[in-house]
């Protein structure tokens, strides 16, 4: 019984160590162009970061979609690899994914990413990844270019879309968010 108690304590002791080493990527409290576009506070998005996260994720995609669809002549739609779409785009050579931000460390989309970069680098292609938030979790980052992703965050995300498609993207949500039009409404 004494080895038993032992191994449990080593177990525990074990992950107390680990737990302790374990570094986390704080989200930060900044409000970022999407937000204010809508008007969303960092409360409002505290209430539910999962809904909010999401949602603003894929927001991102579309409105970045659509603006190489309009305005980079080398654009092309997703493409798939057996049940994988490892990039939202493509531009030219270039294998675009976008990312409202990554807080995710699990081995799993880890993994996912490292393969999914090494296989667009085989296929000829030069994986992009396009973050919008700096308070990505460094293990994801990590990850990403071990797969050889190309990473913009950020202030140099938007410059990528610029210098690829001559769009202002962030100018057009500064200047959207003084409309109101689309600002959240609170039932």
């Amino acid at each position: 019984m004494a080895n038993f108690e032992e191994n449990l304590l080593s177990i525990i002791q074990k992950y107390t160590e680990n737990f302790s080493r374990k570094s986390y990527s704080e989200e930060s409290e900044e409000i970022d162009v999407l937000m204010e576009a809508f008007g969303i506070s960092q409360d409002l998005k505290k209430e539910n970061k999962q809904y909010w996260g999401r949602e603003l994720g894929m927001c991102w995609q579309l409105l970045i979609t659509e603006v190489f669809r309009n305005f980079c002549k080398d654009f092309s739609p997703p493409k798939r690899y057996g049940s994988d779409e490892p990039a939202d785009f493509f531009a030219g050579q270039d294998a675009v994914d976008t990312k409202y931000r990554v807080g995710s460390g699990d081995s799993g989309t880890l993994k996912k990413f490292k393969q999914y970069g090494e296989m667009l680098k085989s296929e000829g292609f030069n994986p992009v990844f396009l973050f919008l938030r700096s308070d990505n979790l460094p293990a994801a980052i990590s990850a990403c270019k071990v797969g050889g992703w190309s990473i913009y965050v950020g202030d140099d995300s938007f410059s990528y879309i610029f210098e690829r498609t001559g769009f202002d993207l962030k100018e057009w949500l500064i200047n959207i968010k003084d409309y109101n039009k689309h600002k959240i409404e609170r039932l």
